[in-house]
């Protein structure tokens, strides 16, 4: 259940001004579930089979997280909002981890304040990019923890040398800090969200900076996505050790690039869904191109209970040899309003030098087929 505490109207210690009404909510979900995989590594890189593995995993729809939000009504259409928002691990209770190598924060999702108005919302802080947005309402699997566009996209930046350090990756990105995004009114279903981040980088104006727009269409059952995501001095971090990492000075220079088309059309209780993408280094596309290629169906069987599938296939534009093809199939039942039980199976077949994992947080290693299975509950509160 939701907690909230109306602040009734203040009266300043010095006279007599009326402040408006505001709410704060507290919120969380737990998600977990037991994990079966026939082939681990023990990170993002690895090339060693560690043999199949039976686990108590968080997320298996999406992480476990809880938070605070609020808003203050300052009239004329306008409020203020914030949002304190943090995932952590339900099977050992460790905290999310965050853009600086290792580290984990309590609030590593989203930390926001911002101003919604007739004219749209601006948020600043760390935030949840929209481009994930964009390609979960695209895919037919909502863009899950397991088997998934997700899942599909960070195979695509393990590809590209990301090691799980941090959440700072080389193609596009999940959150972003120091981010401000601008989100529009929807008008006759189409809505753009433009984000830019500054990098903060003493003496580069572009240094590890952050551009993105994402354009979309909602409406009659049909919605269709653009993504374009640009930026500089991302996924610095390189583990040479086991405890040394490595970061590489800022340069300024654009190597992280994401362009993605996506589709879904829901009719009465189907759903098909297809998406295109290329994620390169535009500084040396010769270290980092790839093509990423999705569809989903899905059926709601009644209100309470669907079953959705995908595919998602990667290819190293560069290498032919580096592909990868996952399928994923997930069945969901309404327990209540607040309970979901879940049950999933995945296979991925790697072949080259790619890695694509079948949920997030379970590596898998280069170049091996990989079978997984997942049941699990989630609750919300």
């Amino acid at each position: 259940m939701k907690l909230k505490w109306l602040a009734p109207a203040v009266l300043a210690a010095t006279g007599s001004a009326t402040y408006a009404q505001s709410s704060v909510t507290l919120y969380g979900v737990i998600d977990s579930g037991l994990l079966y995989q026939s082939a681990n590594a023990a990170n993002f890189q690895s090339k060693v089979n560690l043999g199949h593995v039976y686990a108590l995993k968080d997320g298996g729809i999406y992480s476990s997280v809880w938070g605070l939000k609020g808003s203050e009504d300052i009239g004329g259409g306008y409020k203020v909002n914030f949002r304190l928002q943090g995932a952590f691990n339900s099977s050992n209770g460790k905290s999310g981890l965050s853009d600086t190598p290792g580290a984990t924060a309590m609030f590593n999702q989203q930390t926001t304040v911002g101003v919604s108005s007739p004219f749209g919302t601006i948020d600043v802080g760390r935030q949840i990019v929209p481009m994930i947005y964009a390609m979960a309402d695209t895919d037919v699997r909502n863009a899950q923890y397991f088997g998934s566009i997700l899942t599909a996209w960070l195979g695509m930046n393990q590809a590209a040398g990301w090691q799980g350090l941090s959440t700072n990756g080389p193609i596009g990105a999940l959150y972003d800090d120091n981010a401000i995004v601008y989100r529009s009114p929807k008008f006759y279903g189409a809505s753009l969200a433009l984000e830019y981040s500054p990098g903060g980088v003493p003496g580069q104006f572009q240094g590890g900076t952050r551009e993105s727009a994402v354009l979309q269409y909602s409406n009659y059952g049909l919605n269709l996505a653009a993504v374009y995501y640009n930026g500089h001095d991302t996924n610095p971090f390189t583990q040479t050790g086991p405890t040394t990492i490595v970061t590489a000075p800022s340069t300024g220079l654009a190597n992280n690039r994401f362009w993605y088309l996506g589709a879904q059309y829901t009719f009465h209780d189907f759903s098909v869904s297809t998406s295109y993408s290329i994620g390169k280094n535009p500084a040396n596309s010769g270290q980092a191109n790839f093509e990423m290629i999705s569809g989903g169906l899905g059926y709601r069987f009644s209100p309470a209970f669907k079953v959705t599938s995908g595919f998602y296939y990667l290819k190293d534009r560069n290498h032919s040899s580096n592909q990868s093809d996952e399928f994923a199939l997930g069945a969901e039942y309404s327990l209540s309003k607040a309970t979901l039980a879940y049950a999933q199976v995945g296979y991925v077949n790697n072949r080259g030098s790619m890695s694509q994992t079948i949920t997030y947080g379970a590596p898998v290693p280069e170049g091996r087929s990989t079978t997984a299975a997942m049941i699990g509950i989630r609750h919300g509160f």
